[in-house]
């Protein structure tokens, strides 16, 4: 009898709402496929790995699998370790000494590409591995996916609460009329687009949205915002927190900004801040500015439950693949109707999501650069999770 080689799985990158949907997933496939040994869990990503820092997730007893499904954060640890030179070397060596036949990663760009470079190192090595990858990112930056697990849920929740700050400002547009929100998303606008899906009537927030796609001009920004305020008497405008101008300085003071992670992306932040001393100053309006933090991006109590299935969905995908004998992809959601909404999923090469990010196409942004399209309303409402909740008004 062939003897069951084991499974190790790993989470990376900024945890989601649903990250740990996808981990459970996997651990529920690989349980009951009947073909493999332990189920391995490495703890904070890639780290665990080299570190021999490893856990035995088939010891989990269920209902604690079932709690994980609806818990944020990433229940192994996460982490931005680039590889460095030697790194993968030790990778290969752990996976062997554990007999490690089948790596499930799950994690975004940058992930993809740790992924794939073991992948190859494996493959030149002569190693029996399989190498899967498991989309996670709320920046929904992914190339070769219709999106991306983890993107659902921060737009569900930028979306109600832009609509919340619309009705505050509304209400204290005497005291203070505008206010800014600033949102991650790094260079993609995805997630600052989503604040338009709680948008019912013409005069509610959100107002104005600025995404990296579209450079800031100062002076068209404050044109922008006093027309708003002439025309209705408060503005609530959505910005992304790495928003530039047109020579390629970001729009957050320089001295706000923090290091870099291991890849190289700087953190930016202030962007909010800088462009209320902006209105303040130029407009003489009071403005005030909202800047949620990481809590955007793994709030439980906003998740949206097409986002939990579907990133559970990816996870025992990423498994059906990898006992397959499919090495050095990704999992892909492949989008099938949208009226009534039907998704499925696909596989792509590691190699061509590596390191790459897919930005907001043209049709889904106004012409003006400070709003959505209805394309990218009938492309994003689905993945919220059903519709926001109703408000009234006096």
């Amino acid at each position: 009898m062939q003897k069951k080689r084991s499974l190790l799985v790993a989470q990376s990158g900024g945890p989601t709402a649903v990250i740990n949907s996808s981990l459970v997933g996997v651990v529920h496939a690989a349980l009951a496929a009947g073909r493999l040994g332990t189920v391995i869990g490495a703890r904070f990503g890639i780290e665990g790995v080299l570190a021999d820092d490893l856990v035995d997730l088939g010891r989990v007893v269920p209902e604690t699998l079932e709690q994980l499904r609806r818990t944020p954060a990433a229940a192994l640890g996460s982490g931005r370790y680039k590889l460095r030179p030697g790194d993968v070397e030790r990778a290969l060596e752990t996976f062997r000494r554990h007999d490690v036949g089948y790596f499930i990663y799950i994690g975004g760009n940058d992930s993809a590409d740790s992924a794939h470079r073991i992948a190859r190192a494996a493959a030149a090595a002569g190693d029996e591995l399989v190498v899967v990858g498991v989309p996670k990112t709320i920046d929904n930056d992914l190339p070769l996916t219709d999106h991306c697990p983890g993107y659902g849920s921060i737009a569900r929740f930028v979306a109600l609460a832009t609509r919340d700050a619309g009705r505050d400002t509304e209400s204290m547009r005497r005291v203070d009329p505008i206010k800014l929100i600033e949102v991650m998303g790094r260079n993609a606008g995805w997630v600052a687009a989503a604040a338009a899906l709680g948008k019912g009537e013409e005069s509610e927030a959100p107002h104005l949205i600025y995404l990296p796609e579209r450079p800031l001009d100062p002076d068209r920004f404050l044109d922008d915002v006093q027309r708003t305020y002439d025309r209705y008497g408060f503005v609530v405008a959505v910005v992304a927190e790495t928003l530039r101008q047109a020579d390629g300085r970001p729009v957050a003071q320089m001295e706000m900004l923090e290091s870099v992670d291991g890849f190289g992306h700087p953190r930016l932040i202030g962007a909010a801040h800088t462009l209320s001393g902006l209105v303040a100053n130029g407009l003489k309006l009071r403005a005030r500015w909202d800047r949620p933090g990481t809590i955007q991006r793994m709030l439980m109590a906003t998740v949206s439950e097409v986002d939990l299935e579907e990133g559970y969905r990816c996870g025992q995908a990423a498994v059906a693949a990898a006992l397959a004998g499919e090495t050095d992809r990704m999992v892909t959601l492949v989008r099938v109707a949208d009226a009534p909404y039907a998704c499925t999923t696909g596989l792509a090469p590691l190699a061509e999501i590596a390191n790459s990010e897919k930005r907001l196409p043209d049709e889904y942004l106004a012409p003006d650069g400070t709003a959505v399209t209805p394309a990218f309303l009938r492309y994003a409402r689905p993945l919220i999770g059903g519709p926001l909740p109703e408000y009234g008004r006096i």
